[in-house]
């Protein structure tokens, strides 16, 4: 469907960049297509090959048919979207690469066993990727340029839904809509001098020649996702950094200095220039987070304790007590209703969860919540490890079950509305064969290509 479709075409362009550093020095390379002025490499495609393989990806068809075929028709995509003129999100371009370079780590174990596996060092990685990703981003925009105005009628929903045999019909799993109120513990304001003091030690040490920035990073940053390459960050652009911290780094000149103290949501940080090309820069930074004390804690759980009660009470509603008193800037307009942001799932922007994309102590603590029940206070420990005093509510629970007119009318017109939209696609991509010069070396010819069209030269 097409939150898989997306997948397979990020996944496909990321490949690219791995050949460097575990290709087979000894293999002469050659080019096995032309799409435009465009070459595939036979390493691409044996690379592909192999990252598919190692991964536990299964390979459809014949792999030197298949991976070539995908390759070429992001080729044409991407041609497409440099005529067009498509761009992207840094931030979602920089979000992506987190969130693999996360995996990669997690499943070689270290970030130095990564590193020894690509042969190359984190900041590459990070850039090459970074590259790719960006990439795989501009043919998901170029696609839904192609499929945005594509509709559905009614009659063609019940049509698809008519068409498909009972034991095809989407398992629709359980999903639930829950509604959160947050109280967030007050810092204190000894707490935050405390900090803003170890900052300004460690940039007086900086700037004064006694200690490197990088070394402090990685004893005493608080950011997972930078204190072990020394506080490197990696390049990256203005729109992807909080609006404060993206004004004060992009303002830094001097590569030896230290920046002034600068808050976000994340913490307090200093940073410091390592290079700027362009648009983009590439930085240091050491975080340091505020700690919640106990007494915060209890104070925060006690209004909530307050809370609970005249909501069990009657006397006030949950939906009230949520506008009156939540602290949580991205549910509190919205009667605390939470909203999946989860870009793998089936149910991303809507309300709706299946219980293992809501955070693990939500999952939780409504797992044996009926609808409209609430449950009682309990520490939330946020994504960005920060701590807050939290309640919640079912709104709605929707068992698992096969797709069905009356209660899935929704994902059903989507799976609809996608069928039609890939029926344009591959008409475009029809098109496109036709309007581009593509070379194909005997040796990758003998294939029952998905579209037809690329052996007619």
């Amino acid at each position: 469907m097409k939150k898989a479709g997306m997948r397979i075409g990020i996944l496909l362009s990321l490949l690219c960049w791995i050949l460097p550093s575990v290709g087979q020095k000894n293999v002469i390379d050659e080019v096995v297509w032309m799409v435009g002025d465009e070459p595939i490499l036979r390493s691409d495609v044996e690379a592909t090959k192999r990252f598919l393989l190692s991964s536990g990806q299964a390979l459809q068809g014949n792999p030197d048919c298949y991976i070539p075929e995908q390759i070429a028709i992001q080729k044409l995509f991407l041609n497409q979207a440099k005529i067009d003129s498509i761009e992207v999100s840094e931030s979602d371009v920089n979000r992506y690469v987190d969130m693999y370079l996360s995996n990669y780590i997690q499943q070689f174990g270290s970030k130095e066993k990564m590193e020894e596996y690509f042969n190359r060092k984190y900041t590459q990685i990070r850039e090459e990727q970074r590259v790719e990703v960006r990439n795989g981003e501009i043919v998901r925009l170029m696609r839904r340029k192609i499929d945005e105005n594509v509709k559905v009628t009614p009659s063609e929903i019940r049509q698809y839904f008519a068409s498909l045999p009972q034991d095809s019909l989407p398992y629709i799993p359980t999903t639930v809509e829950v509604q959160l109120l947050s109280i967030k513990p007050v810092i204190s304001l000894q707490e935050t001098d405390a900090i803003k003091k170890r900052l300004r030690e460690f940039s007086d040490e900086i700037n004064d020649g006694r200690r490197d920035f990088s070394t402090i990073a990685r004893l005493y940053s608080e950011d997972n996702k930078t204190a072990l390459q020394g506080g490197e960050y990696g390049f990256v652009s203005k729109a992807s950094l909080d609006a404060e911290f993206a004004r004060v780094v992009f303002s830094l000149n001097n590569t030896k200095r230290v920046s002034p103290i600068i808050k976000t949501d994340d913490g307090y940080h200093i940073a410091q220039l390592i290079e700027k090309r362009g648009d983009v820069i590439n930085f240091r930074q050491i975080v340091l987070k505020p700690k919640v004390s106990n007494i915060a804690l209890t104070e925060a759980t006690s209004k909530l304790d307050s809370l609970y009660a005249l909501i069990n009470d009657g006397k006030l509603t949950f939906e009230k007590a949520v506008t009156l008193h939540s602290e949580d800037t991205d549910t509190r307009n919205n009667q605390g209703l939470m909203v999946n942001k989860n870009l793998e799932s089936d149910f991303y922007s809507s309300s709706r969860f299946k219980y293992e994309e809501l955070p693990q102590d939500i999952s939780q603590a409504v797992y044996n919540l009926k609808p409209n029940e609430i449950s009682k206070p309990f520490v939330l420990k946020t994504d960005r490890g920060s701590e807050e005093v939290v309640i919640v509510k079912v709104k709605n629970r929707i068992e698992g079950h096969r797709a069905n007119m009356n209660s899935d009318f929704q994902t059903i017109k989507a799976l609809a509305l996608n069928k039609k939209k890939e029926s344009v696609v591959d008409a475009w991509i029809l098109k496109k064969q036709k309007e581009t010069y593509i070379h194909i070396e005997p040796a990758y010819r003998n294939c029952e290509f998905r579209y037809p069209g690329w052996l007619e030269e």
